[in-house]
């Protein structure tokens, strides 16, 4: 199941998207939140806190700057470009995705 959060700046798009998250990862289901937001705060509202968040984003703006490459795989993007979140969601910071494998 795939499932996007969309709509007008101030709407609570993060909000919902975390309670989402954090309630099918409670439910058993796997989990993979991705944050792909101009200014992204899913990480503070999954409860990963500013420091992790903080990183991420960093690493987001490394990789939009050529600083770092992407990564080839879906593994590999959520290994340098995700954290574990509470309740076993696992967060990914991202722009983009380059030729993703279909998996």
């Amino acid at each position: 199941m795939k499932i996007a959060v969309v709509g007008k700046g101030g709407s609570g798009k993060t909000t919902t998207a975390a309670v989402l998250a954090r309630t099918l990862a409670r439910q058993g289901k796997d989990v993979v939140a991705l944050d792909c937001d101009t200014n992204p705060n899913l990480g503070l509202s999954l409860g990963v806190g500013d420091l992790e968040t903080e990183r991420l984003l960093t690493l987001r703006d490394q990789l939009d700057d050529g600083e770092i490459d992407h990564a080839p795989s879906w593994d590999q993007i959520l290994d340098t470009f995700g954290t574990n979140a509470p309740d076993g969601v696992r967060l990914g910071v991202i722009t983009r995705i380059e030729n993703p494998d279909p998996g």
